[in-house]
């Protein structure tokens, strides 16, 4: 990514101590230190003024506190990462225009001008409440994998949806080969897809409202839950980038695979995971 013009923002890193698939997640061994550590380091490299890890169990915090960093107690029973932020927004009583990076305490490889950039671009769009990331995609296999999750923009690249399915539908191009989804040809030239990329940047305005918002319809129907901001009328700019992240840990095969990053020292872009 090229670089973006510097703005205070707070990054707070919302860590879970249960994973079905991965016990203890948060304080995996990558390099020496917890993994909520790494991503809390990712971090501080993009520029925070202020990194928080906020979670409902005391050993991840005290964690946190031993290398260093901020660590809050959230509730147990929050049903997403944004309301768990909701919470850390009302504690803290931030003004309304303070801009709050979601950084998942499972992404330690995380690029920092990715975090950096997503604030950013929150910055320069104030008719925004959200700014997200995404990059363009043209494997049939990403298209049409349910577990990538696409979005579709406006010319201002404001998302207009986000879905599991294939948005957008390139009619002419799949129709002929559905529902032989092997048989699915790359996108014509003309149509972009989009992958979603899952940080967010918030202003503390809407982190105060969120929780006071139904769930929408489509927010149940697509497991989105992005799509509940859509539904209440707001908008989320969306940072276009060439390049796809590195992936997070969600199973003990990928934890194996950061280990081993790390251990040989791996780089992402210019940013090396730090020692």
């Amino acid at each position: 990514m090229t670089n973006s013009p510097a703005v205070p923002f707070i990054a707070v890193v919302p860590a879970r101590l249960a994973s079905t698939r991965l016990p203890n997640k948060p304080l995996a061994d990558i390099g020496g230190k917890p993994m909520v550590v790494r991503v809390a380091e990712r971090a501080r490299a993009a520029g925070a003024s202020q990194v928080l890890v906020a979670s409902d169990a005391p050993a991840v915090l005290d964690a946190a506190r031993q290398h260093g960093f901020e660590a809050v107690l959230t509730r147990a029973d929050h049903p997403s990462g944004t309301d768990r932020l909701a919470e850390v927004a009302a504690q803290f009583g931030w003004s309304d225009d303070t801009l709050i990076v979601n950084v998942q305490g499972d992404e330690p490889l995380i690029d920092p001008a990715l975090v950096r950039g997503v604030a950013a671009h929150l910055a320069a769009n104030p008719g925004c409440a959200i700014a997200t990331a995404a990059h363009p995609i043209t494997d049939p296999a990403d298209i049409f994998n349910p577990n990538v999750v696409k979005v579709v923009l406006d010319a201002r690249d404001i998302a207009l949806y986000f879905s599991r399915a294939p948005i957008p539908w390139a009619r002419d191009a799949y129709q002929p080969h559905w529902p032989e989804i092997g048989a699915m040809p790359t996108p014509p030239a003309a149509v972009t897809v989009y992958r979603h990329i899952g940080l967010y940047a918030y202003r503390a305005q809407f982190l105060r409202t969120y929780p006071t918002l139904t769930q929408a319809p489509i927010e149940q129907a697509e497991a989105l839950e992005q799509l509940r901001a859509l539904w209440h009328g707001e908008r989320i700019a969306v940072l276009l980038t060439s390049d796809a992240p590195l992936p997070g840990v969600d199973t003990p095969a990928d934890l194996a695979r950061v280990q081993a990053l790390f251990a040989s020292g791996f780089a992402s872009g210019a940013e090396k995971p730090m020692a």
